[in-house]
């Protein structure tokens, strides 16, 4: 995912957004911890995009502040 596509969605949709990489990250986790996930690069990159929405997130609140 890419900074661009996130600055133009609203924090409503940054906060679904987000709700729905923090779902995806907790079934990476147990994936890895019962052995069952291959691809273990995309944790890092779900943990990325949780931090790139959540800067967003904190950017937009600071811009109405």
């Amino acid at each position: 995912m890419k900074a661009a596509e996130l600055r133009s969605k609203s924090p409503a949709e940054l906060q679904q957004e987000l709700a729905s990489l923090l779902k995806a990250h907790f079934s990476l986790r147990m994936q890895k911890a019962t052995q069952q996930l291959n691809n273990t690069s995309q944790l890092g990159k779900v943990r990325r995009d949780i931090a790139r929405v959540r800067t967003l997130l904190a950017e937009k609140a600071r811009g109405k502040a």
